[in-house]
């Protein structure tokens, strides 16, 4: 081999270690780069759409002792009016923690994570002090409050109602045609998620018909609504008439077909 074929080696060989060096040096800098704070913004580029079950599990073990391992935590695709409820079932103690999806998608992502931690404090005080009151804010709660807060940066607090999501739920508008129309702050109008209709089973309804004694009328609900209702009316209407044919079939049919012929072991009684 030539000098100059060494030459080359050399340089080819350093070339490589340098980018070796420079891949490394670029690695070690991510990770000093990483977010201390589990609510930093980079985490929105980091990871976007964190797995709530991974998420929780990381929690339990880094801010509540891991005495949260029998606590189931899911999404509810319905749950438009909170973003998360603690949910206390049966005798047996069970307990979980429903986060809303359709509140929550349209938040950043530290909401999910105050939302989550939330709902954790309220779940710890019911595995270790069978504390049962979804509202009950007082100073156990806010004694871990405080201490997630100042050891995380977050922010968690005793709401997270998000008002302005909750209204774009609210698509189904009712208006009163009495004296409250004029009054602040609802001027007569009812917003739910639902299409349920003021009744007199809501709370409020007794005082409205005192005090005003108007009726409501629907004014607003959302695009192509009737659309979907008469669809899922045909399609009501021909499992009737499947059901009534299936009737008719069985009125016609043979009664000693049904029958079922004995087959077991006979005894001469007496």
């Amino acid at each position: 081999m030539s000098e100059d074929d060494d030459l080359a080696f050399a340089l080819f060989l350093q070339e490589q270690f340098n980018n070796e060096s420079s891949n490394d040096t670029k690695i070690a800098q991510t990770n000093q780069k990483l977010p201390t704070s589990i609510v930093d913004e980079a985490w929105e580029m980091i990871d976007p759409v964190p797995d709530i079950r991974q998420m929780f599990l990381q929690f339990n073990e880094a801010y509540f002792w891991g005495q949260l391992a029998s606590v189931e935590v899911r999404w509810s695709p319905k749950m438009t009016l909170c973003a998360g409820l603690c949910c206390y079932e049966g005798r047996g103690g069970l307990c979980s923690i429903r986060l809303s999806e359709p509140l929550l998608k349209l938040r950043p992502r530290k909401d999910l994570v105050q939302t989550l931690l939330h709902e954790m404090i309220h779940a710890l005080l019911f595995v270790t002090q069978n504390n049962k009151d979804h509202d009950g804010h007082g100073p156990e709660f806010h004694k871990h409050m405080y201490r997630i807060n100042k050891a995380t940066g977050t922010n968690i607090t005793v709401y997270h109602n998000f008002h302005d999501e909750v209204d774009v739920y609210r698509q189904h508008w009712w208006k009163c045609n009495g004296p409250c129309q004029n009054r602040p702050p609802f001027y007569g109008v009812v917003k739910r998620s639902m299409n349920r209709a003021p009744a007199p089973r809501d709370t409020w309804w007794a005082e409205h018909q005192a005090k005003c004694g108007g009726t409501f009328s629907k004014v607003k609900e959302p695009d192509n609504y009737k659309k979907k209702k008469t669809k899922s009316k045909d399609n009501n209407k021909s499992s009737d008439c499947e059901n009534e044919n299936a009737s008719k079939r069985r009125k016609t049919e043979d009664p000693a077909s049904h029958i079922v012929p004995f087959s077991g072991k006979g005894y001469v009684l007496g």
